[in-house]
């Protein structure tokens, strides 16, 4: 089982850039596609990117689309999220997790981090 810990949020004004992590404990994290998630406050957990197990899929939602981008180094258990020209949307929990398929379906993910709080301010 993946146990994720999310690192790197932080208060960052428009424009700026953020790269957050994820590391993973567990011996499955290289065979587990991973994604990122995002929670506004008052708001649903969004799909913001996902990584099959061998970096060859990778897929953002529409509305990070050129400005986020997710990848994952298996030698060291560790999925990243690099965001740049950050907008105050952006500003949400960040989570990670795993999923046995391929897909953008939260339902599909499990082993779920604490979360980092990413704030962007105009």
């Amino acid at each position: 089982q993946v146990q994720p810990v999310e690192t790197g949020g932080g208060l960052v004004q428009a424009g700026g850039s953020l790269r957050l992590s994820c590391a993973a404990s567990g011996r499955t994290f290289s065979g587990s596609t991973m994604g990122w998630f995002r929670q506004a406050a008052g708001k649903e957990r969004e799909f913001v990117a996902v990584i099959s197990p061998s970096s060859q899929s990778i897929m953002h939602t529409d509305s990070v689309e050129g400005r986020f981008t997710i990848s994952r180094d298996n030698t060291k258990n560790t999925l990243y999220l690099e965001m740049n020209d950050l907008k105050p949307e952006d500003t949400a929990v960040y989570f990670c997790a795993a999923s046995q398929r391929y897909t953008y379906d939260i339902s599909s993910f499990h082993s779920w981090g604490q979360g980092t709080q990413v704030t962007v301010s105009s």
